[in-house]
C-alpha cells in the first residue's frame, strides 16, 4: 500500500498513528513530542508582530535573559533563575534580594527589592514614602509569563534606559513562587497552552494549589507571601497567571473585584484610572487587554459572558476583603509565549509610570476602605442576570462540532476574529449572604491551627487575662453535609444554622477578635461558618460534627419514660414530630389514674415502629436530655453583636 501524505508536521503525526495502530505498537511519546513540538492540539493563530519586540535585546548584550538566549522559546530553570537574578542584583545598588522562606522542597522564595536608595528592609523601604508595586509571578509554574518579563524590566531598569521607573515608586518582585512545581517541568504540562517548551507544574510538591491557599494559608509558601505582604505594606499587588478555556483576540485579560466587594474604593480607582492607561498601552505596542470574563456556556459563546467576583481563597478575593489594591492578570493561554511575556513587560512599565503619577490617589482610596464602615457585609454573591452590562466583545469564530471518532461534542475555534457586538456580562454583584458584622469573635484557645492563621492573616487578636461572662450568640449547624473527596487537602463541610442567643463564661485564654481592625472585613470572612471561605467551609471545626458520648438502650428506655410522663410540653412535641396523637383517653381524673393512662399512652407511641423509626425517636429524646453533648453540632467560635 503506497500513501501520499506530503511531509507537513500534521501528516507527519498521522503517518505516525497509523503505523502505530498498523505493526501493533504505541510510541505516545514519539506522538506527544510531535504535537507539542508543533502545536498540533491547539486552535490555529495568525503570526503575530508588535511594537513591543523591540524591548528585546540580542545576543551580543551581557544581561540577555534566558527567554530571549532561547529565542524566545523556553523558560530558565530554577538554579539559573536565581543565578540570573543575584548577579543582576549584586551588580546593582539598588538592587537588593533575600529569601521570603522556604519551600517544603527546601528551595529559597527570592525576591528582588527595588528602590531608588536601595533600601533592604521594609522600614527602609516605607521610609522613602514612594508607592510600592509587589509584582508576583508563578504562583502556578506552568503560567510563567511574569518570571520573564520581570527579568526583562529590571534588566532595563538597570542597564539600559529605564532607570527613571525607580525616581517615584518602589518594586517588590518575586520571579517564581511555587518554587517546586517550577522544578516538575516537562514540554507536557499544560497542553492548553502555547509555551514555553519546558513549563512547570500547576501545584506545589504538596499537591496544593496556591491560589486556593490566601485564606486558609496551609502551605508554607503562602504562609511566607502573606508574612511578607505584612511587612512590606505595598500599595498594589499583581498576581501574574495564564488562562486557558475560550479563545478571543485578548492577549492581556486582568481583574479585580467590582464596587460591589469590599473596596469600593479601590475598584473605582482601579478602573476608572488605571484600566484606561493600561488598555491604552497594550494597544500602542500591538497587544490587547481585555476583561477578565469567563463564558456563561462554553458551547455556545452567544449566550454571553460571567464576570467573576473572587472569594478569599484567591488572590484577588484576599486582597478586596483586606482592602489591598489586588489585580489578577490572566494572559490568554493560546498566544504565543513571547507575545504573552512582551505584553506583560508593557502592562508592568504602565502601572509603574501611572503608579509614579498618580500612586497617592490610590493610597488615598485604600485609606478609605479601611475606615469605612457597614453595619451588614455580604460573604458571597451571585449574577446579576437581570441588569447585565454589555461590549463588544473581541472573540474568534467557532465551530460545534462532533468528533466522529470519540463522540465528543466540542467547540473547533477557526483561528479567524469576530466581533461579538453587543455581548450581555453578567457579573456576579447580587449579594446572595448577608450578616450583621458583630462586635467580636470569642474563639477557645484550644483550636491552635485557628489562632495559628489568623496570627499570620495579621488580623489582631486579645488573650483574655480574665474570665468573662457576656451575652452571645452561638451558632447551631443543621442540614450539615461534607465534600465527597477532599478538596486541597481538606474535607470540606457545609451547612445551615440555628443562632441562639446565650449567655456565656469566658475562660482566660479565649481568644477576641474584634472587627473594629483594619483587618475586620477579612475576619469576618474567616470566622463567619456562612462565608464560602471562612473555617469551618475549609473543615477546621470539622469536629463539631463528632459525638463522642452515647447512651445504652438499657438506660435510654426507662430515661425515655422518665422525660415524656414527667414533661407535657416535651411530650406534646415529640408526639408532634413523630405523627402520633395523645390518646383521648387520658382523663384529668385522678393522679395515679392518670399516670396509668399515660404509661398505657406511652406504649403506643414506640407501638408498631420500626428499628430505625424507634431509633431516630430515641436519639430525638436523647438529644433533649441532660445527658446529651451540649457541645454537639455548636459552632465553637462565639459572636458578640454591638
Amino acid at each position: 500500500m503506497l500513501l501520499n501524505l506530503g511531509s507537513n508536521s500534521t501528516n507527519k503525526l498521522l503517518i505516525t498513528l497509523i503505523i502505530s495502530v498498523l505493526f501493533g505498537f504505541t510510541s505516545n511519546q514519539a506522538l506527544a513530542d510531535d504535537a507539542f513540538a508543533n502545536n498540533n492540539l491547539l486552535p490555529p493563530i495568525k503570526p503575530w508582530q508588535g511594537k513591543s519586540q523591540e524591548l528585546l535585546k540580542g545576543k551580543s548584550g551581557k544581561w540577555q535573559t534566558g527567554f530571549e538566549k532561547s529565542n524566545m522559546q523556553s523558560t530558565p530553570n530554577y538554579d539559573d533563575s536565581i543565578k540570573y537574578i543575584t548577579a543582576l542584583a549584586n551588580s546593582e545598588p539598588q538592587f537588593n534580594l533575600t529569601s521570603i522562606g522556604k519551600s517544603p522542597q527546601g528551595r529559597d522564595i527570592w525576591m528582588l527589592i527595588a528602590s531608588k536608595d536601595g533600601a533592604k528592609t521594609p522600614e527602609q523601604l516605607r521610609s522613602n514614602k514612594k508607592p510600592t508595586l509587589f509584582i508576583q509571578a508563578g504562583i502556578h509554574s506552568g503560567e510563567i509569563d511574569g518570571k520573564d518579563a520581570g527579568f526583562m524590566l529590571l534588566r532595563d531598569i538597570s542597564k539600559h534606559n529605564k532607570g527613571h521607573l525607580l525616581d517615584q515608586v518602589n518594586l517588590l518582585f518575586i520571579p517564581i513562587l511555587n518554587v517546586d512545581g517550577h522544578e516538575r517541568s516537562t514540554p507536557h504540562n499544560r497542553v492548553n497552552q502555547r509555551g514555553p517548551s519546558n513549563m512547570g507544574w500547576r501545584t506545589t510538591a504538596q499537591n496544593l494549589n496556591l491560589n486556593r491557599d490566601y485564606a486558609k494559608a496551609d502551605t508554607p509558601e503562602m504562609q511566607a507571601l502573606i508574612n511578607t505582604i505584612n511587612l512590606w505594606k505595598p500599595t498594589l499587588y499583581l498576581d501574574i497567571h495564564v488562562t486557558d478555556g475560550e479563545d478571543y483576540q485578548y492577549d492581556i485579560t486582568y481583574g479585580f473585584n467590582g464596587t460591589h466587594g469590599y473596596s469600593p474604593n479601590i475598584s473605582k480607582w482601579l478602573d476608572t484610572q488605571l484600566k484606561p492607561v493600561i488598555n491604552t498601552e497594550l494597544s500602542k505596542n500591538g497587544h490587547l487587554g481585555g476583561p477578565l470574563t469567563f463564558g456563561m456556556d462554553n458551547k455556545d459563546f452567544a449566550k454571553g459572558l460571567f464576570g467573576w467576583t473572587a472569594s478569599p481563597r484567591y488572590s484577588n478575593g484576599w486582597g478586596d476583603a483586606r482592602h489591598l489594591p489586588t489585580i489578577l492578570v490572566e494572559n490568554h493561554s493560546l498566544k504565543p509565549y513571547h507575545q504573552r511575556v512582551l505584553g506583560t513587560y508593557v502592562f508592568l512599565e504602565t502601572i509603574i509610570n501611572k503608579l509614579a503619577k498618580s500612586g497617592h490617589e490610590l493610597i488615598t482610596a485604600t485609606q478609605k476602605d479601611i475606615n469605612r464602615k457597614s453595619k451588614t457585609l455580604p460573604l458571597s454573591w451571585s449574577a446579576d442576570s437581570d441588569n447585565p452590562e454589555y461590549m463588544d466583545f473581541q472573540g474568534m469564530e467557532y465551530q460545534q462540532a462532533v468528533d466522529k471518532l470519540t463522540g465528543i461534542q466540542y467547540i473547533k475555534w477557526t483561528g479567524k476574529a469576530k466581533t461579538y457586538n453587543d455581548l450581555p456580562i453578567f457579573w456576579a454583584r447580587k449579594p446572595s449572604e448577608v450578616v450583621t458584622v458583630p462586635n467580636a469573635y470569642y474563639i477557645p484557645p484550644q483550636h491552635l491551627e485557628v489562632i495559628k492563621r489568623l496570627q499570620n492573616q495579621g488580623i489582631k487578636f486579645e488573650v483574655l487575662s480574665k474570665a468573662q461572662k457576656l451575652k452571645v450568640t452561638e451558632l447551631t449547624a443543621k442540614d450539615y453535609s461534607f465534600g465527597k473527596v477532599p478538596f486541597e487537602g481538606h474535607l470540606t463541610a457545609d451547612a445551615k444554622f440555628d443562632a441562639n442567643i446565650v449567655n456565656k463564661t469566658f475562660p482566660v485564654g479565649t481568644i477576641k477578635v474584634p472587627t473594629e481592625q483594619k483587618l475586620g472585613t477579612l475576619a469576618v470572612t474567616l470566622l463567619d461558618p456562612r462565608a464560602p471561605d471562612s473555617y469551618f467551609k475549609w473543615g477546621f471545626f470539622n469536629q463539631m460534627f463528632q459525638q463522642t458520648e452515647y447512651i445504652e438502650s438499657y438506660a435510654m428506655v426507662p430515661l425515655a419514660h422518665k422525660m415524656l410522663n414527667n414533661d407535657d410540653k416535651l411530650r406534646k412535641e415529640f408526639m408532634a414530630k413523630f405523627g402520633e396523637t395523645e390518646s383521648k383517653q387520658i382523663a384529668d381524673t385522678s393522679t395515679k389514674e392518670k399516670a396509668a393512662k399515660k404509661a398505657g399512652s406511652l406504649q403506643e407511641l414506640f407501638s408498631g415502629s420500626s428499628e430505625n423509626q424507634s431509633a431516630e425517636k430515641m436519639k430525638w429524646l436523647y438529644q433533649r436530655s441532660v445527658y446529651y453533648d451540649n457541645q454537639h453540632l455548636k459552632y465553637p467560635v462565639l459572636i458578640q453583636m454591638n
